[in-house]
């Protein structure tokens, strides 16, 4: 059977953690919507507790958003709850997500808690916030490196104080898909309802593998991916969510897997992202790159012209992007320069580029991409 995939998204949160991101409650209310639009299941809006204008802006996402599923952040503490439980009172669908740190390091280091401090932690705060939440997501933060043992422990105990959603982090981006398969492997053994409990998973991308481990997930059990546009957020990023979809969509036959993200939309929502960010895309970016659709070499341009499957293995048409490009550079063969000639207007045969393509070459290596003003230049030469 097909599965059923959801997108949580946490641009709003762990996006803004990005150094010197800082949204305001107008334009984060313009984002959710957008995202809404894109088709997300789950708007993770803040974490009510960092602040009063966190506060506001979660309650602001809260009333704005009719469809998908609004939730606010909270530690394992009652106070983080409760400011959850009233910034989103007003939403039409709501949701909570609580955590607590269980590897060694956090427990040690960070915490300065013992493994049966974690769990009663664990028991007290998941069984307070399912007083007011129906669904309770929790997450046991840095779970890749936590022992397998306490892991299982860990999200059991959650499970039985009433979550109804497990997330899986990769908070230092540690991990890769195989150890991610073993992982989940290890919770489908131990954990009695694992298939009656949506597993989700949150990858950073310190090691560049947060797509690669997001996935796997999906491969080995996990049925909600989160992550955020354009792979923003703390350190080196999350799993860039546009990124998974497409994917899944390129590559249906391999995960067999489906979302309500309508790829139309993708486009749009990274532009609006990268402007309220003030963060430019990188031209190389996968997916909603400028150059994600754009061909320079002569060889790929020949591929193209021929037939646009033989190097795009998704339209642009499909992200809502604009259309391919074949910028004219030292790379670009006689086929790709002739075309556009002719789309310019002008009469050329491949007899002509015998005279006209030597000139082209002799521009394209002192210059990066050569102009429709460069063609026009090349055309009155050799018509002279």
């Amino acid at each position: 059977m097909t599965k059923q995939i959801q997108f949580f998204d946490t641009t709003l949160r762990d996006g803004e953690q990005t150094i010197g991101v800082n949204f305001s409650i107008d334009e984060k209310i313009k984002i959710a919507k957008q995202l809404e639009k894109w088709g997300v299941d789950v708007i993770e809006a803040g974490f009510p507790i960092a602040s009063e204008g966190d506060f506001e802006a979660v309650s602001a996402v809260a009333k704005a958003i009719k469809h998908t599923r609004v939730t606010g952040l909270a530690r394992a503490k009652k106070d983080d709850i409760d400011a959850c439980v009233k910034a989103t009172q007003e939403a039409v669908h709501k949701q909570i997500h609580v955590f607590i740190a269980t590897s060694p390091i956090h427990r040690e280091s960070k915490l300065h808690m013992t493994r049966e401090q974690v769990i009663e932690s664990i028991k007290s705060c998941v069984t307070y916030a399912h007083q007011f939440f129906n669904i309770v997501e929790f997450s046991p933060e840095d779970a890749t490196r936590t022992e397998p043992d306490f892991l299982v422990q860990a999200i059991q105990t959650a499970i039985d104080a009433g979550a109804t959603v497990i997330n899986i982090p990769d908070t230092v981006g540690y991990t890769n898909p195989v150890e991610f398969a073993t992982l989940f492997k290890n919770l489908r053994t131990n954990i009695s309802c694992f298939n009656e409990i949506t597993f989700s998973v949150h990858c950073h991308d310190d090691l560049g593998m947060a797509v690669a481990n997001s996935l796997a997930s999906i491969e080995n059990g996990a049925t909600r991916i989160e992550g955020t546009i354009n792979g923003i957020g703390e350190r080196a990023g999350n799993a860039a969510l546009e990124e998974v979809a497409a994917a899944m969509y390129v590559r249906k036959d391999y995960y067999n897997a489906e979302s309500n993200i309508n790829l139309s939309e993708t486009k749009k929502t990274s532009d609006m992202i990268s402007d309220f960010a003030k963060m430019p895309v990188p031209h190389n970016k996968a997916v909603v790159g400028a150059n994600a659709f754009a061909h320079e070499s002569g060889i790929h341009q020949d591929g193209m012209l021929k037939n646009p499957q033989t190097y795009e293995i998704l339209t642009p048409e499909v992200v809502g992007a604009h259309k391919t490009t074949l910028p004219l550079g030292k790379l670009s063969g006689s086929h790709a320069v002739m075309v556009k000639l002719q789309k310019m207007g002008f009469q050329v045969d491949r007899d002509a580029m015998k005279f006209i393509f030597p000139k082209f070459k002799s521009i394209a290596d002192r210059t990066d991409i050569v102009s429709e003003n460069d063609l026009q230049q090349i055309m009155k030469e050799v018509r002279a």
